[in-house]
């Protein structure tokens, strides 16, 4: 028969034995999960040079699109000018052939004037010239004829000299009007000209932008396809950890003493803090917090207020001294459970959302729990109806006093 010394002997040894696997299995984990943290923080690095990355390429897109816009701005109005232009070519062309015709009719009225001059000449010359005119004046057979012969042989100069300076003015006219329309159409053929080859330079400025926008738009979705597996490979070391330190808050609920290591009972003890700190210190992030699948596990997460609904949980009992698992599964197992019905301040509230424990928020009294929420980051809401009194299934676990 074994004495009640001897059992108590054999629990010592058993209690030192479990004690010393105990401790080496924790030494390998937390090695472990001191790995997979560095290794996070590297992927999170490079997750973070790549969103400033893709925030630069969008920036540059933003204000390359603003050029391109201007771009398309110069080149209708450039078309617009050249159209402007061409119909003024047109209305000059226009008013040169009406001109083309007077121009032909002046030169007709030219040659008639000058076929009358070139009789008359011809007529002088036969009879004598000026010697002529002589004849005419001194053929006179009394005074009054004579006056007469003289007004007469004036009369006839005058009308050669008025008729020689008519011919002259009308060539000079023609002329000035021809060279006039002449010199704006060249001036609109000039200007049209320039409008086309800047036309041309434009649209070739805005092919080498359409050029660059489709470069960087490859770059941005070649960077944006690394994100997104940095994010994926954040996430299975972000599953890892959380895997990790859920064994390691097993291993430590089972190591007061050997009896609630065989019975695995120790998960309904709870912690002593102030329970006011750990409903009350994550307020401040109501309003200006966001949700994030696996985030709100670094000092960078929590101080720009990302959280998924386990971090926040951890992080806001932490505040108050007491350590708790970063994860649903883990959180699910912690403390003991408590009736709907005894629920108070400071408890832990479980939802079935997407799966079975799938959410977990902090209860604050009224039928009020906080936590971060997908939709809106760190919150309080109504657990007495709509969405939450639907996903609520009666999961509530004390972990403090």
């Amino acid at each position: 028969m074994i004495s009640l010394n001897q059992i108590s002997k054999k629990l010592t040894v058993s209690a030192v034995i479990f004690g010393s696997v105990f401790v080496i299995h924790n030494q390998v984990q937390a090695e472990t999960q001191e790995e997979i943290q560095s290794q996070r923080e590297e992927v999170q690095s490079e997750i973070d040079d790549k969103e400033a990355e893709l925030q630069s390429l969008k920036d540059e897109l933003v204000a390359l699109n603003e050029d391109i816009a201007r771009i398309n701005e110069a080149i209708e109005s450039n078309e617009q000018k050249i159209t402007d232009t061409k119909d003024q070519i047109a209305q000059v062309e226009e008013q040169i052939e009406p001109l083309n015709e007077e121009i032909a009719q002046l030169e007709e009225k030219i040659a008639k004037r000058n076929k009358i001059l070139e009789e008359r000449v011809s007529t002088l010359q036969e009879k004598g010239g000026s010697q002529s005119y002589l004849e005419v004046i001194f053929g006179a057979t009394d005074f009054l004829d004579f006056v007469d012969r003289m007004t007469l042989v004036n009369k006839i100069t005058k009308s050669d000299q008025e008729l020689l300076n008519s011919q002259k003015e009308d060539k000079e006219a023609v002329e000035d009007k021809k060279e006039e329309l002449d010199q704006k159409l060249s001036d609109l053929k000039d200007m049209k000209a320039e409008y086309e080859a800047m036309q041309t330079q434009v649209k070739e400025q805005k092919e080498q932008s359409e050029a660059y926008k489709e470069e960087l738009e490859a770059k941005e979705e070649a960077n944006q396809d690394v994100l997104d597996d940095l994010n994926v490979e954040e996430q299975v070391l972000a599953n890892k950890e959380a895997a990790l330190e859920d064994a390691q808050n097993q291993m430590n609920s089972h190591s007061n003493d050997i009896e609630q290591f065989s019975s695995n009972s120790n998960n309904h003890q709870v912690a002593s803090g102030d329970v006011q700190t750990v409903i009350n210190v994550g307020k401040k992030y109501i309003g200006n917090s966001s949700y994030g699948f696996s985030r709100g596990r670094s000092a960078k997460d929590i101080a720009n207020g990302i959280f998924d609904c386990s971090a926040f949980v951890s992080w806001a009992f932490r505040q108050a001294g007491v350590s708790l698992p970063a994860s649903t599964a883990g959180l699910s197992s912690t403390g003991s459970r408590v009736s709907p019905s005894d629920m108070q301040p400071g408890d832990l509230v479980f939802f079935n959302t997407y799966k079975t424990n799938g959410h977990v928020g902090i209860y604050v009294g009224n039928n009020e729990f906080i936590g971060s929420q997908s939709s809106t980051g760190v919150a309080i809401a109504d657990m007495s109806s709509g969405y939450w009194n639907d996903k609520f299934a009666g999961h509530v676990r004390r972990v403090m006093n």
